[in-house]
């Protein structure tokens, strides 16, 4: 078989928190550009929205509903989408949480062990899902949405938030510590505010006027199709994004 026909087979991506932010722009980019994309995220129907909004590639989005807080349904799901798919190309972990009540005076321990699940434990578990394929087909790409509050710690994100971020970070430089000689390489990506539905969950959500200056989901996307795009020689393992 030539390169060329077994191309496609390859650009296979995986996308946690795919129903909605962050993660549903990554999905919608990575479908124009002609991936198939394997949507993860505990929501069926926000999955669901997410294939509408694709319009004429929604074929390209197969939804695969998925607690990531749980490994092992998260080792599972990963089988599946390997099965149903082919071999992942890229994994996008873009799940992500916080609470309202999240300054160390006020956080809950239910709470914040519950950030960290998701937003460190859910991308560790998708990333152990996915590397033995990428070790196999000898490469592949992770991107991990982190935050600026994975650079210096934010009153503003709260202690679990901070934490979760400060743990991606050193999840995505150990992935390239370990891994690059198998030709898999690993980029964070930190975000200045970015409007989305996390902001509601801030004790004082920002008003409209606000959200319309900051980072939109869609400049984020950009970002990961840049990190994926690059030629395998190149590793793009830090990004920091900002408004202007």
């Amino acid at each position: 078989m030539t390169p060329a026909a077994s191309a496609p087979s390859l650009r296979v991506a995986a996308i946690t928190g795919a129903g909605s932010g962050i993660g549903r722009a990554v999905a919608l980019q990575l479908a124009r550009e002609g991936w198939t994309v394997a949507l993860l995220g505990r929501r069926p129907e926000a999955l669901a929205e997410t294939q509408a909004l694709a319009g004429p590639h929604a074929a390209a989005l197969r939804a695969f509903p998925c607690d990531l807080a749980d490994a092992d349904a998260v080792e599972a799901v990963g089988r599946e989408i390997v099965s149903a798919l082919g071999p992942v190309e890229a994994l996008v972990n873009a799940a992500g949480t916080n609470v309202p009540q999240r300054s160390l005076e006020v956080v809950s321990r239910q709470d914040f062990e519950d950030i960290v699940a998701t937003n460190l434990h859910g991308a560790y578990a998708a990333v152990q899902a996915f590397l033995p394929g990428m070790r196999a087909r000898g490469g592949g790409t992770i991107v991990n949405i982190n935050s600026e509050a994975g650079l210096r710690a934010s009153a503003k994100a709260g202690a679990a938030y901070v934490v979760s971020k400060f743990g991606l970070a050193g999840l995505t430089q150990s992935i390239n510590a370990e891994e690059r000689h198998r030709g898999i390489r690993a980029c964070s990506i930190y975000p200045g505010d970015v409007n989305t539905a996390l902001l509601d969950r801030r004790p004082q959500p920002p008003p409209h006027e606000a959200r319309a200056a900051m980072l939109q989901p869609e400049d984020v996307a950009a970002c990961v199709l840049l990190a994926l795009s690059l030629p395998p020689r190149a590793v793009l393992e830090d990004l920091v994004i900002r408004p202007r």
